[in-house]
């Protein structure tokens, strides 16, 4: 038999409550490939040293003060470069916690993001003024060229170490030179000159091998300053990049413009549509060229405004000018109809 009783009625079940969305804390990258590259690149000039270690050993006897030198210069150029690298990573590391929980984040004054440290509540509630950011991150960028500034001038001095050992060897060999002309005597037998011309020539020969090993000596090591700098100067644009594009999410909610009074005409609404595109690419903080680009139609916009309404302005003057004259014509013309009357009464 069929079943006449009605079945009980189920409720529908309803959707599971979902918490509010917050927006996704923004990644600082860390510039482990620039320190990989740095390293990898020391290893292979290890490499090369290790197997031209014998000529290498005799070149820098050559003048042992002054390619020590070099080498020294050199060492502390090496250990400044890895520095930076671990320093850009340190405050990458930073930078990732302060984006995580900026009100709860407590930033040294040594750091280099901590012209940030007075902006941390704007920052947290993503209200930061956009002039605001653009002098942040102008400070950010200069803490960033601090630290290379050291090892840029280590980089030269490498090259004027060289060139100073260049000439110093050129001044030893002509002076040798010179010595060995008047040391050799007239009227000897061909062999006892060409003897003491053997003997004479042993001091410019070392002369220029003192001009050649340090210029060889500097100028590689500038080399390796140099590749090393460069690698610094990457991970440290990346890193202000990074920054850069953190600022701009952070603005993003104080990117709506109220307007005081509708704008009404072809260039009210032009400038309205651009205040649309404008507030959406800042609300989209993974675009900073848009933001850029919808900035800089606004302000075309705001422009063509302004110059519509000047010419609106100078239409009322004109106007204004126009009663004015018709006022004074309207005048005259009643105190002569008045003083005709007069005439003839």
């Amino acid at each position: 038999m069929a079943n006449d009783e009605a079945a009980p009625e189920v409720p529908p079940l309803e959707p599971p409550a979902t918490a509010p969305h917050r927006p996704q804390a923004f990644r600082f990258s860390r510039p482990l490939r620039y320190f990989l590259r740095a390293l990898v690149f020391l290893a292979l000039i290890g490499f090369l040293i290790f197997i031209l270690q014998d000529g290498l050993r005799t070149a820098f006897m050559t003048n042992p003060g002054l390619n020590g030198l070099i080498v020294g210069a050199l060492a502390v150029g090496v250990l400044l470069a890895l520095r930076e690298i671990w320093r850009v990573d340190s405050e990458a590391r930073s930078a990732n916690r302060m984006a995580a929980d900026p009100s709860g984040t407590t930033i040294r004054r040594n750091q280099v993001i901590s012209p940030l440290a007075p902006v941390l509540p704007a920052l947290d509630q993503r209200n930061l003024a956009p002039s605001q950011a653009a002098s942040l991150l102008e400070s950010v960028a200069v803490r960033l060229d601090d630290g290379r500034e050291v090892l840029r001038y280590l980089a030269g001095l490498l090259v004027f170490l060289g060139l100073l050992g260049t000439f110093w060897g050129l001044l030893e060999t002509v002076s040798s030179v010179g010595n060995v002309i008047k040391s050799l005597r007239t009227g000897a037998e061909a062999g006892v000159l060409f003897d003491e011309l053997k003997a004479g020539l042993a001091a410019p020969l070392a002369g220029m091998g003192l001009s050649f090993s340090s210029s060889l000596f500097g100028i590689a090591g500038s080399l390796i300053l140099g590749f090393l700098d460069l690698q610094v100067g990457q991970g440290q644009r990346r890193f202000r990049n990074e920054i850069e594009g953190y600022l701009g999410t952070a603005t993003a909610n104080s990117a709506t413009i109220p307007l005081a009074m509708p704008v009404s005409g072809p260039s009210g609404d032009v400038l309205v549509e651009r205040l649309d595109k404008l507030q959406a690419a800042m609300q989209d903080g993974s675009n900073n060229r848009a933001a850029t680009q919808a900035l800089a139609n606004l302000a075309e916009g705001i422009q063509g405004l302004v110059q519509h309404m000047r010419s609106e302005q100078q239409l009322i003057r004109d106007w204004v000018e126009a009663q004015a004259v018709r006022e004074k014509d309207l005048k005259r013309l009643i105190e002569r109809l008045a003083a005709e009357r007069v005439g003839e009464s």
